[in-house]
């Protein structure tokens, strides 16, 4: 086993798929920048951080974009929905690595600090998870596969992060929290953060 891996999980940069409930109010062109640069935020605190780095796209693999190959490990996702996913992603990178941490590409308030804290959590626990504001995470880690914690969840809802900790729960394995971090879901979020474009 090679050193610890950090999956991204980001979507393809079309106008009108990313960061939909902002584009209902502040259309899709400033969705789309915001999405953009919540990722150039990601990727940089990505590239601070020591670990082998992926990149799953939603849709297509695209080469030449802001996330350089030298540095990230390109795939594709797959899967029937965000649960299959997550599931399919970590398991095929824990064949190649001992521990595995997954983020979303879209969270203002990611720092290495809280990347580097899921693995230090992974030494001594099963799975890390990093709870969202609005009921869901933002990451989760895990040592080996365990597809069950992803099965029967109510995605994009509020019971998210309650319904995958009971799942860890009933696996009777370990769990760290990290710090509650929000989500940016709506035109509101981004304004709260005072980010420029």
């Amino acid at each position: 086993m090679t050193q610890a891996a950090l999956i991204l999980f980001i979507k393809n940069l079309t106008p009108g798929k990313v960061k939909t409930r902002i584009a209902a109010t502040a259309g899709d062109d400033m969705a789309l920048k915001i999405y953009q640069t919540l990722l150039a935020h990601t990727r940089d605190v990505a590239l601070d951080v020591a670990a082998c780095r992926y990149v799953f796209y939603s849709h297509f693999i695209e080469k030449n974009d802001g996330w350089p190959e030298a540095a990230f490990i390109k795939k594709k996702q797959s899967g029937a929905d965000i649960g299959e996913r997550m599931a399919h992603a970590i398991g095929a990178v824990l064949l190649a690595h001992s521990k595995a941490v997954l983020a979303g590409g879209d969270i203002p308030g990611l720092r290495p600090e809280i990347i580097e804290q899921a693995f230090e959590y992974l030494t001594s626990h099963d799975f890390v998870i990093g709870p969202a504001s609005d009921g869901g995470y933002y990451l989760i880690g895990m040592k080996e596969p365990q597809p069950s914690i992803f099965h029967g969840i109510a995605w994009s809802t509020d019971k998210v992060f309650a319904q995958t900790v009971a799942a860890i729960e009933k696996l009777g394995k370990t769990f760290a929290t990290l710090p509650t971090l929000p989500d940016v879901d709506y035109e509101d979020d981004w304004r709260e953060h005072g980010w420029e474009l």
